[in-house]
């Protein structure tokens, strides 16, 4: 059995009201570090906000180490919140913003001392414990939160966008330190965020959800390069994968992805998932790392067409080109040694065979 699980988990926020979170089933394994992933909206918070009790469970149930906990209050769940807000007094010293709930737990000062401590040490923040939240950086503030969560030896730990008030460079070094103090604690940690790129940085397995049901669950290199679905390949990647709508078209030579503008020879590996697409829409898609171009207009395996760079986006390591084919703005990831400008004619194609297939009514990935 797994260490937590939720089972068909329903949250709504009136009887006959739509179902923010829907028949959610998830298992999560000791130590493990999940990141709930989706926009806005789509029962993230509100999912790590029933099992920490401050939202009640309109149905399914709640298993932490073999049992249940709906029945009991958020104090005795074992389970420590970290908030975007940092939620700290700002009448307390760090020291006893950290003590605060082992006081609530009537345990004693020697105790509480020695905990605090060795707290403070693994977040980094033991030279702050004199000082009041006024005192400290944004950084410091949600290290005094995270310290305050570890100190009580949770079961589990649930953040909720914990870093998102914090500038772009502190988030980046922050996200590393919460890895750090995950590892070092042995933690069971669910971290929501929108932020696809804190996800991929810290998760074991993401669970991206839209629409409070979940798209896809797995490690994220295996929910990038292989998304089951149209929305999960939308969200995850900087930049997204390029789509375009295409009808399956049987030729001599197999199958192709045509449109407009479009006439792209489908891989003799993906004939038999296709085949029965003939004569039928699906939607095409291609991480823009995977589109490769070159100066002059060529045919054969994995081309799409030709196109014009409208703008090139240097970002160091590689740059981004910006095109357009037919009224869909594309975007291709290139090596920084690349010699393309602004209005230069360039023929595209698929590299190595890395294109997605979706059924444009359901979404769902075609195999």
């Amino acid at each position: 059995m797994s260490y937590l699980e939720l089972r068909n988990l329903q949250k709504r926020y009136t009887k006959d009201g739509p179902l923010i979170v829907d028949n959610m089933n998830l298992s999560i394994e000791k130590g493990e570090f999940i990141v709930f992933l989706g926009p806005s909206g789509c029962g993230k918070t509100t999912t790590i906000r029933m099992i920490s009790g401050l939202e009640d469970v309109s149905g399914g149930d709640i298993i932490v180490d073999g049992e249940s906990i709906l029945r009991k209050k958020p104090r005795d769940r074992g389970v420590s919140m970290i908030f975007q807000s940092y939620a700290i007094w700002p009448h307390m010293t760090a020291f006893d913003n950290i003590a605060y709930p082992l006081k609530l737990q009537k345990i004693g000062k020697d105790e509480i001392k020695k905990r605090v401590e060795s707290a403070a040490v693994a977040a980094g923040i033991e030279m702050l414990l004199k000082r009041y939240p006024s005192q400290m950086s944004g950084g410091q503030r949600q290290r005094v939160a995270v310290a305050r969560a570890i100190v009580v030896k949770p079961k589990i730990f649930l953040m909720d966008e914990p870093l998102s008030n914090l500038d772009a460079k502190l988030r980046v070094s922050m996200r590393s330190e919460l890895k750090r103090i995950h590892l070092m604690e042995n933690s069971t940690t669910i971290f929501v965020t929108h932020d696809q790129a804190e996800a991929m940085s810290l998760a074991d397995r993401i669970v991206i959800m839209y629409r409070g049901k979940i798209e896809q669950i797995g490690a994220p290199m295996e929910i990038y390069r292989d998304s089951a679905t149209h929305f999960a390949a939308s969200f995850i990647g900087t930049p997204p994968a390029n789509f375009f709508e295409t009808r399956i078209e049987k030729t001599g030579e197999g199958y192709r992805a045509v449109n407009e503008h479009i006439r792209y020879r489908i891989p003799a590996s993906m004939n038999a998932a296709l085949a029965p697409r003939e004569g039928k829409k699906a939607i095409l898609g291609i991480r823009p790392e995977f589109i490769d171009l070159s100066p002059r207009r060529e045919s054969g395996p994995g081309r799409l067409c030709d196109a014009v760079i409208d703008l090139v986006e240097p970002q160091g390591s590689h740059s981004i080109l910006i095109a357009h084919i037919g009224g869909t703005e594309i975007k291709i990831s290139a090596p920084y040694s690349t010699d393309v400008t602004a209005y230069t004619q360039v023929s595209l194609a698929v590299k190595d065979e890395q294109a997605m297939f979706f059924d444009p009514d359901t979404g769902v990935r075609i195999r």
